[in-house]
């Protein structure tokens, strides 16, 4: 029945691979000695890997594996002066199903939107693909290197000094690195062949300006408002990135 259904063949196809790739690399995940992830972590990370395979094949998959790998590592830079300070992220960095999902709910959206839309669309959702994980990286850089090399962090709706670690706050050093972060993704994307070279610097300027909005928002409404968790905060941080870049290539300046 399916060899006479050549469209429900080639559907299945991606999602067969997927599953079956998402698969082997979670049992390689469980069994060695370094856990990157939590066990649930695992789980919802082993979906999202069988959503962006379906959706986006290997070019989308290539760039969540390296944001994860670089996000993973530069967690861990300066840990020991992070945990002494109590600044460090819990669990010594693993990732959860709420880190998971924040990080790339929306990513996870414009991969889905591809099967729902006309291929003439997908250029853009590409775009806000890469743009979210560029925004997320960028972020992560910012906000990690920030916590264990900056010299003097300032809250960004006041300027005044205040502690590393402190919601809102910006460094010198975090920002670059933020810059490089958002770097790394834009050339994996265009390596990939999702975005185009221009596309790059649309990733990095949305990056910043995402990242902006996010200091605000943890300055200004994080200690009000319960709800407004990190993981929120992630998931407003990186739709802004992959909105601000898809709303810049809808200009056609780029």
């Amino acid at each position: 029945m399916t060899d006479s259904n050549p469209i429900l063949q080639a559907f299945l196809q991606p999602w067969a691979i997927a599953l079956w790739l998402n698969t082997l690399l979670m049992a390689i995940a469980i069994v060695v000695p370094k856990k990157l992830l939590t066990p649930a972590g695992l789980v919802h990370a082993w979906g999202l890997g069988v959503l962006v395979w379906a959706t986006l094949g290997p070019p989308g998959y290539i760039v969540v594996m390296v944001y994860f790998l670089f996000g993973s590592g530069v967690t861990r830079l300066g840990l020991a002066q992070k945990k002494a300070a109590g600044i460090a992220e819990k669990r010594d960095g693993a990732r959860g199903p709420e880190n998971v999902w924040g990080s790339a709910l929306t990513g996870a959206l414009c991969g889905l939107l591809t099967l729902a839309l006309p291929p003439s669309w997908h250029p853009l959702l590409w775009l806000g693909y890469v743009a979210s994980f560029s925004t997320k990286l960028s972020d992560t850089c910012a906000s990690e290197v920030g916590k264990a090399y900056g010299k003097r962090t300032f809250l960004i709706t006041t300027l005044r000094p205040v502690p590393p670690g402190t919601e809102g706050a910006m460094s010198v050093e975090g920002t670059l690195a933020g810059f490089g972060g958002a770097a790394i993704i834009g050339l994996v994307g265009w390596w990939v062949g999702l975005i185009s070279p221009w596309a790059i610097l649309v990733c990095i300027g949305a990056a910043f300006l995402a990242n902006l909005l996010e200091s605000w928002i943890g300055a200004t409404f994080q200690d009000t408002y319960p709800w407004l968790t990190n993981e929120v905060v992630n998931g407003i941080n990186t739709t802004a990135g992959a909105a601000l870049a898809m709303a810049i290539a809808l200009t056609g300046l780029f």
